[in-house]
């Protein structure tokens, strides 16, 4: 029996076992058993993402989807349909939002799940997901979840284990046809990412369901010369955000929207709507929003560089031998899935307030696997131990003394894992030298400094480490971190948002009137203490 909690104490409770039905299974199994799937199946997923642009991170923005809902739910949240919405990423991330929702339209009403049940689910986590996309495209995870509502349809009388085996037969077809469904998918020689992700969670669902192990992940295939090297998009920047505020009219934001590029999809509800687009202006994006209420979840990624990276990473996995793997000291879920796509081979957890050990380091040192490795400190409290760490390793080793995240994250677009650790070091510490970092924190003591008074509790703003301002507003102390960092020339600014996110509206709009030409990035990092980290390049 598939138990639908109400409430956090039922997520405790165990059904009695039923016939023809589910037994002993909860909403949050269901969601973790999506999530290892993920997992287990996110850099494969990730080297197969060529749409709708090439930029490899379909299967890592599907498992933080995915952990999204893990998490609200571990944390007493029932509303699963808000939380898969406002932990969405990327557009495979969007579109998973909208099945979840669809199927836990049917799901939420009901204290047991059988074949007909799943059924039902399907055929409207199916329609949500068509519904939200305005120009819907077959070959794509869409064409998956419309399949396996159509086989769950054909199946007629069959038993729920019947059901499940039958759903994975067709989804794995599906997930083969969409090669010839789509002329990119074609050309590259690959499979559609998000149908692929999508086979995946219900394959990880099934096995938990009949009590058995998560099967083991293919082995990736090394990608096509096709594959790897594909044409960029010609929009730059893809933007996502969620606006909160009161009778949210989906369809006038995206007729506001919808001249501004494409891949755009806008789904949620009158009081929280998720934008997702691809777009040369994100500033115009932005200020659509901020029209209609208040901005969260901010993210803006260049996909120019994403795809240039994936481009990259498969080559050295193909082509080249790798001779040094990078060794990041990371706080923060997003911040790991950043300096992982950068290419960083292991992180080490710590940072401000919680520095990793000698031991610590030298054990990320040696989980890589390339003959030499350069480690980023992040943190200046942490180099003295990457040091240490990197005089008893067997291997030769570099200590890049980067002083944050986002100095580390700067360094990192100069590495190169076919160069020598030597080689690398060079370049990486150059880039440094061109970086300058901010900091919005809150004082845990009050501060008196160079003329900078901040009361314990107020923001602190700190630029390259040293106190530049503080007080109650966060808008204010984050202007001036930001005019401090772009008063010289500078081509691209970076924010980092915290675990304790800010609401970033009226300073992206005030970046948006006072720094057009800059090009700006803004990824959720989830770092603690710092609700905003920044970087100008």
């Amino acid at each position: 029996m598939l138990f639908v909690a109400e409430s956090a104490e039922d997520f405790q409770r165990v059904p009695a076992p039923r016939a023809g039905t589910i037994s002993a299974v909860t909403v949050l199994d269901l969601a973790r058993a999506a999530e290892a799937a993920l997992e287990a199946n996110r850099a494969r997923i990730d080297d197969l993402n060529v749409y709708p642009v090439p930029d490899g991170d379909t299967g890592t923005n599907m498992l933080l989807t995915a952990r999204a809902v893990v998490e609200a739910l571990e944390g007493g949240d029932t509303d699963i349909t808000r939380a898969a919405l406002l932990g969405a990423r990327g557009n495979s991330g969007v579109i998973l939002s909208q099945i979840v929702r669809g199927a836990f339209d049917v799901l939420g009403g009901v204290d047991e799940v059988d074949a007909s049940t799943v059924t039902q689910a399907l055929r409207s986590a199916s329609d949500a997901a068509y519904n939200a996309v305005r120009e819907p495209v077959e070959g794509t995870m869409l064409t998956a979840i419309r399949v396996l509502a159509e086989e769950a349809e054909a199946a007629g009388e069959a038993s729920l284990d019947e059901l499940l085996s039958s759903l994975l037969i067709r989804g794995d077809k599906a997930v083969a046809e969409t090669r010839e469904q789509l002329e990119v998918l074609r050309q590259a020689g690959v499979v559609d990412a998000g149908a692929a992700g999508l086979v995946e969670i219900v394959r990880g669902i099934a096995a938990h369901l009949k009590g058995e192990p998560l099967p083991a992940a293919p082995a990736s295939e090394p990608p096509s010369a096709d594959a790897v090297h594909l044409e960029t998009s010609r929009y730059r920047y893809c933007t996502v955000y969620v606006v909160e505020g009161e009778d949210l009219d989906s369809e006038a934001l995206e007729r506001g929207l919808v001249g501004l590029g494409d891949s755009l999809l806008v789904v949620g509800d009158p009081s929280a709507l998720k934008v997702h687009v691809h777009t040369n202006d994100p500033g115009a994006a932005l200020r659509a929003g901020t029209a209609l209420g208040i901005l969260e979840r901010v993210e803006i990624a260049n996909m120019h560089v994403q795809t240039a990276q994936r481009e990259e990473r498969l080559s050295q996995s193909t082509d080249v031998q790798r001779m040094t793997d990078v060794v990041a000291v990371v706080s923060g879920d997003g911040n790991r899935r950043l300096f992982e796509s950068l290419g960083a081979a292991a992180l080490v957890d710590g940072g401000e307030t919680m520095n990793p050990s000698t031991d610590a380091i030298l054990a990320g040192i040696e989980q890589t696997r390339a003959p030499e490795a350069v480690v980023l400190a992040n943190d200046p409290n942490v180099i003295m131990a990457a040091e240490q760490a990197a005089r008893l390793a067997k291997t030769p080793v570099r200590v890049i003394p980067s002083r944050s995240l986002t100095a580390g994250l700067a360094a990192m677009v100069g590495f190169e894992g076919a160069r020598s650790a030597d080689e690398n070091a060079t370049e990486m510490k150059s880039l440094l030298a061109d970086v300058s970092t901010g900091a919005v924190t809150i004082a845990s003591r009050s501060v008196d400094m160079d003329g900078i008074q901040v009361a314990r509790g107020a923001y602190l703003g700190l630029v390259d480490g040293d106190p530049i301002a503080g007080g109650t507003s966060f808008d204010a102390v984050a202007s001036s971190v930001v005019d401090r960092l772009l008063g010289e020339p500078r081509d691209v600014l970076t924010l980092i948002t915290g675990a304790d996110e800010p609401e970033l509206g009226s300073l992206l709009a005030r970046l948006a009137e006072h720094y057009p030409e800059i090009e700006l990035e803004v990824h959720p990092g989830g770092q603690p203490h710092y609700p905003l980290l920044l970087s100008a390049e």
